[in-house]
């Protein structure tokens, strides 16, 4: 076992962005998860996922979200180290058709950022001698790159401290003081967002679409503040086929995914923009080792246009490259209002993350984590046969998927000679099932010339 020594423990409070997902939860009791799953053909070597369940506890999961003492207060890390959750092992073997249920089931199992667990894994075996390993942990707490290096880390028996003081270690007094006291170093910042966020708003909602202006939703016999699953879906491509047919369309892995994505927004009726283009929300991962923020992305706004991307990707190579450079040359604007977090009542956070984010203007997330190393596919020591990636909204209800006109999001991953694809996706005023999702997701493959197992 090896552990990394760090400073006495310390303060630390939230990036305004890790703040600003915590509230969206507490004021909407909506909460995005993150889920990994590996798929064995086998039975697994329990002790080795043993390991792997205590070992996960360090890092990046060892911790917890402690609220400021002030009502406007930063938020903290504190420490919660070793399991969040006893590895739950399912008893009762079910059939490889089940496994897709299974990992809904799971991944609604309890978690909570402040409170714990703040993530949880279990095991299921299938009836036909395959193992499944699923791993749910909170988006407040970390994204896909702050998962994947806990998990790397944890396969290699690394054990991080990050410093963080023990929960409740403060008093009452020392507490407020400490807090204020963070306040008032934040004041100067705030003062430069405080203007700009008045006119950014202000323009935000003159160039709402007026699609996006919808009246009252109303689906006749359905309950709409009922809780739902969104459909999700993955397949698996061998590599070598992949690349072969990237490069055969004039593009690179990235642009192949971008292409499918937009494809996929056709086929999901998502409404494309008057130009004709899907709109996509790239994350690019920004995260150093040292780093400790929950979330550390960037976000690229990468326009694609569907109708061509089956036969030629060299366009939507060159709208990605493009993207990247307004990215770095132009920051986005909404993160420039984050010091503000703090302040917003909760019964408008939800409002103003729709505004400012664009969720009523139908995007497509697509997420390319790139090439994995295989340590990642190998949870008891050995490596899995697939590995799946999955981002999920838990406690959503069919009113707020409505709202914001549907959900598709498809993330990709190249590991173990294989790219990994999962998509999420709900269309508005539909039924919204599976196997739709499944159908959808093969037509696309087969546009762009694909093959792939799809679970």
């Amino acid at each position: 076992m090896v552990s990394i020594q760090t400073p006495p423990a310390t303060d630390r409070p939230l990036d305004f962005v890790d703040q600003a997902l915590f509230l969206g939860l507490r004021a909407t009791g909506q909460a995005a998860a993150m889920q990994m799953v590996w798929i064995y053909d086998h039975p697994v070597d329990m002790d080795g996922v043993r390991r792997f369940h205590d070992n996960f506890g360090y890092g990046l999961a060892g911790r917890l979200i402690e609220p400021s003492a002030l009502p406007f207060g930063r938020h903290r890390w504190v420490s919660a180290p070793g399991p969040a959750a006893p590895l739950l092992v399912e008893s009762q073997p079910r059939p490889r058709a089940e496994l897709s249920d299974w990992l809904d089931e799971h991944v609604q199992l309890p978690i909570d950022p402040e409170f714990g667990p703040g993530w949880h894994m279990g095991v299921l075996p299938l009836t036909d001698g395959s193992t499944v390993i699923s791993l749910v942990g909170s988006h407040c707490l970390g994204d896909g790159g702050a998962a994947l290096l806990t998990v790397f880390e944890a396969v290699g028996g690394h054990r991080r401290d990050l410093g963080y003081r023990a929960p409740r270690s403060r008093t009452r007094r020392q507490a407020l003081l400490a807090d204020a006291r963070q306040t008032m170093s934040d004041l100067p910042e705030l003062g430069r967002t405080l203007v700009a966020a008045v006119k950014f708003l202000s323009r935000k909602r003159r160039e709402r679409p007026a699609a996006a202006k919808r009246g009252p939703i109303r689906l006749e016999g359905v309950d709409l503040d009922a809780t739902v699953v969104a459909p999700a879906v993955s397949a698996f491509v061998d590599i070598e086929e992949w690349d072969a047919r990237a490069a055969a369309l004039g593009g690179n892995s990235h642009s192949l995914l971008a292409g499918l994505a937009g494809r996929l927004a056709v086929c999901q009726g998502r409404e494309l923009a008057a130009d004709g283009t899907a709109g996509l929300i790239v994350p690019i991962n920004d995260r150093t080792l040292e780093d400790d923020r929950a979330n550390a992305v960037t976000l690229a706004y990468v326009r694609v246009d569907p109708t061509d991307v089956t036969k030629d990707l060299s366009g939507t190579r060159t709208a990605i490259r493009e993207a990247l450079k307004v990215m770095r040359e132009q920051p986005d604007e909404t993160f420039e209002l984050l010091p503000l977090t703090p302040f917003i009542p909760k019964v408008a956070v939800r409002q103003t993350a729709d505004l400012a984010f664009g969720f009523t203007a139908q995007p497509v997330s697509c997420s390319n984590v790139g090439d994995l190393p295989i340590e990642v596919a190998c949870p008891d020591g050995t490596q899995a046969a697939h590995v799946m990636l999955r981002g999920v909204d838990r406690q959503i209800t069919r009113r707020v998927l409505e709202e914001r006109n549907g959900l598709l999001t498809v993330v990709g991953g190249r590991i173990g000679g294989q790219v990994t694809i999962t998509v999420v996706g709900y269309q508005p005023g539909r039924e919204n099932t599976k196997a739709g999702l499944r159908e959808r997701l093969a037509a696309t493959l087969a546009e762009f010339e694909l093959t792939g197992a799809i679970v």
